[in-house]
């Protein structure tokens, strides 16, 4: 079970950090949605083009252009765990929708199965899936809204637990000026069934976020704003070495600012397009790194990083982050457009 408890751990410090952790479950619907949502700091959310990745996870920024396209994901995470998801999305005319199907796991293996004296009984597996649902459609033609529709299961040998959640979006997306705002409220929803006796919460979300594409200029800059739902995030080491003052012999307290409070709440991004089929990603999460960071090896831990191309007609991004000194993810994604070949 170790690979389980440290994807957990791990899981819940990166995604859901500081006093949030450990607080709800299914960590699985906190888990970055693509190489580019990984590489721009796990919550991108507001930039409306044809990358059916970001309309999987913001149904708000689902549109046409991502009509008859495909995207693969997959996340070969430590331990021998992987992530990964499959997602098409169709554009309804009569209807002046987007639709999108979404199928994502997280699979933790197999495992074998012993007594309280270590006999082996035989091997059981380990898993967590999300089958999703999803509608966007535009308002006018600066605002538009969507939503999405979850049914999450978690198997962890004989015991089983499933849960109803959705998410609900709006965006304001001015391409003229470069400007794009967008709000979200995650993971609504409650558990169906449980592990034990208790009801558990899910990992329910309020996110802001903007994005400004310089006209002139190869750069879009972005800020997201995570977990607003409250306000305090500061995280309190219940290892930290107490530090005495020499003269009074009082223990001293580390103040926390509201500047600095404020902070945890930001993740600042940028893309540099290169070209239309070139580009490069690069955020920075203070919280994470405040989290988990390990004093003598600081590392990467709080950066992440990527890339995205257009190969032929042809999509792939890589998104690279540290998320602990234990835990790097490297996530690849496939898109393809279908309409693009029948253009050809």
């Amino acid at each position: 079970m170790r690979r389980i408890l440290l994807a957990s751990s791990i899981l819940s410090a990166s995604f859901a950090f500081g006093q949030l952790g450990g607080q709800s479950a299914f960590r699985i619907l906190n888990i970055p949605s693509s190489a580019r949502s990984s590489a721009l700091g796990g919550n991108y959310i507001a930039v409306k083009d044809n990358d059916i990745n970001l309309g999987i996870f913001n149904p708000g920024l689902l549109n046409r252009e991502m009509g008859k396209q495909v995207a693969l994901s997959y996340l070969p995470y430590f331990e021998g765990i992987k992530i990964g998801y499959a997602s098409y999305a169709h554009y309804c005319d009569s209807l002046k929708t987007t639709f999108s199907g979404t199928v994502q796991y997280v699979d933790y293996g197999t495992f074998k199965r012993t007594d309280d004296v270590g006999t082996e009984l035989g091997d059981f597996r380990a898993g967590e899936y999300v089958v999703q649902v999803g509608a966007g459609r535009a308002v006018d033609s600066l605002f538009s809204v969507g939503a999405n529709v979850k049914f999450i299961t978690s198997n962890l040998d004989t015991y089983t637990s499933t849960a109803w959640a959705a998410d609900l979006a709006g965006v304001f997306s001015k391409p003229s000026k470069g400007i794009t705002v967008a709000a979200m409220l995650r993971n609504i929803g409650r558990q169906a069934s449980t592990f034990t006796d208790k009801r558990e919460d899910l990992p329910f979300e309020l996110q802001l976020g903007a994005t400004y594409k310089f006209r002139h200029a190869p750069f879009r800059l972005g800020l997201m704003l995570e977990n607003l739902q409250q306000w305090d995030l500061t995280y309190k080491d219940p290892n930290a070495v107490v530090q005495i003052d020499p003269t009074t012999g009082d223990v001293i307290v580390e103040k926390t600012t509201t500047a600095k409070k404020a902070m945890l709440h930001c993740v600042p991004s940028a893309e540099i397009l290169l070209s239309k089929n070139f580009m490069l990603r690069v955020a920075y999460n203070p919280r994470r790194r405040q989290e988990l960071v390990i004093a003598d090896k600081p590392g990467a831990v709080g950066l992440s990083f990527g890339i995205g191309l257009k190969v032929s007609k042809v999509h792939l991004s890589y998104g690279f982050s540290q998320l602990h000194l234990a835990g790097i993810s490297n996530t690849l994604t496939l898109a393809v457009r279908f309409s693009d070949f029948q253009k050809s």
